[in-house]
């Protein structure tokens, strides 16, 4: 310890003794501040762990998912491919794939997406205008082909705008009562978006848009008035297609066959079969591997109509068993994020997850001829490796979230 005079005062003012480095002498400044600096901006790093229950809830489902594609597709697969296993091979492929980038995200530092939504919001502008010149397919123009690959870009719309809003609402969080901070800004995306969502004539991806922007504004703090305007414009525009649906064709035949699934006006004929596949399951079904409908009575039985052989080999107790892993899935989640360190991460994985739900009922909806038939895929279950892959992606930022959620993880 050493001592030094005052000259001003005459007082004696002792110094405590300096850390320094054992080999060079240096006194280290602020190395503790640095450390925090640098463990914050890390751009991978374990942390706290991420959410085991969140973890095995994916796992059980992808794995139940595979079981039930496996099902469903191997008759379709032999008489379109003359290969029982043509869907399972690329799905496995892409799911074993998905999980590793799964996993690999959840080490990633989600704050860094605050600084990519932005850029990804544009790239995904590109991709939904790109995709309108793509050939159609079954009438409709979804996908981009990359040679052997295939993928909708509204299913990374569905990300971006879960991201941007997550962006936007954690910075004007405490102006978000106000229509310039609050309002403007979301519509304006959200409208553009959906505009070019439409126009590939993907109606059921539309949907989700609206309902994921809906779910996060309310989140974000918009005053009540303005989702009652909304709920009084989406009414009567519903009001006005069912009135005068003979003017709208397409929307016109999905309507007259979702009120009449079993009449002879349109072609209801997948509908007819999905209802008979779960009425003939009963409450405990036929067995796994008994489907009777996908032996080419149901179409494309490995797509968005899977929870119909779902339901017929497994029944009643099988299908609610498997909702309720969804539910579960999406209770973990939600309570993952409303956890997190921060109005990012918390709107970030709630976005993410009720998507995830918002799929979920909606496909169930259309199955069972409660709405209208429009394609919706279910998640993990519905045969489509790229949206598989951006689904466990998806996965792997909750899961990046968990690592710093103050939930019990085990």
């Amino acid at each position: 310890m050493a001592t030094r005079a005052d000259s001003k005062r005459g007082a004696t003012v002792t110094r405590l003794p300096t850390a320094r480095n054992s080999d060079t002498g240096e006194i280290p400044r602020k190395a503790s501040f640095g450390r925090r600096i640098r463990k914050k901006f890390r751009l991978f790093s374990v942390r706290a762990g991420m959410d085991l229950p969140f973890f095995f809830l994916v796992l059980t489902l992808m794995v139940i998912g595979l079981i039930m594609l496996f099902s469903s597709s191997y008759a379709y697969a032999y008489y379109n491919y003359g290969n029982s296993y043509y869907f399972i091979i690329r799905q496995a492929g892409f799911a074993v794939a998905g999980i590793f980038i799964m996993v690999a995200i959840s080490y990633f530092d989600y704050h860094h997406l605050h600084k990519l939504a932005i850029p990804i919001l544009l790239v995904t502008y590109m991709l939904l205008v790109l995709v309108l010149f793509m050939p159609e397919r079954n009438g409709v123009r979804r996908w981009i082909y990359l040679g052997p690959v295939n993928f909708q870009p509204s299913e990374i719309a569905k990300f971006a705008l879960v991201l941007i809003f997550a962006h936007l609402i954690s910075i004007n969080f405490k102006r978000m009562s106000t229509f310039r901070y609050g309002v403007l800004p979301y519509l304006l995306i959200l409208g553009s978006i959906a505009v070019l969502v439409l126009l590939e004539k993907h109606v059921s991806a539309t949907l989700i848009l609206v309902a994921l922007a809906g779910v996060m504004l309310f989140i974000g703090g918009v005053q009540l008035r303005w989702f009652a305007i909304a709920f009084g414009v989406l009414g009567a525009a519903v009001a006005y297609i069912v009135l005068f649906s003979a003017k709208f064709g397409y929307a016109s035949d999905r309507i007259s066959g979702w009120l009449d699934p079993f009449g002879t006006t349109v072609d209801t004929w997948q509908t007819r079969q999905s209802l008979m596949s779960i009425g003939s399951g009963g409450l405990l079904g036929l067995g796994l591997g008994q489907s009777r409908q996908k032996y080419l009575y149901l179409p494309e039985p490995q797509n968005d109509f899977i929870f119909a052989v779902v339901c017929e080999e497994l029944g009643f107790i099988g299908a609610l068993l498997i909702v309720i892993l969804f539910a579960m899935l999406v209770w973990r989640g939600i309570t993952v994020s409303l956890k997190a360190k921060d109005k990012f991460g918390m709107l970030l994985g709630i976005g993410l997850t009720v998507q995830v739900g918002l799929q979920v009922i909606l496909n169930i909806a259309v199955v069972t001829n409660t709405i209208p038939n429009t394609g919706i895929s279910l998640p993990f279950f519905s045969y489509g490796g790229s949206s598989l892959m951006i689904l466990l992606a998806e996965m792997g930022v909750v899961l990046s979230i968990s690592r710093t959620s103050t939930i019990e993880k085990t």
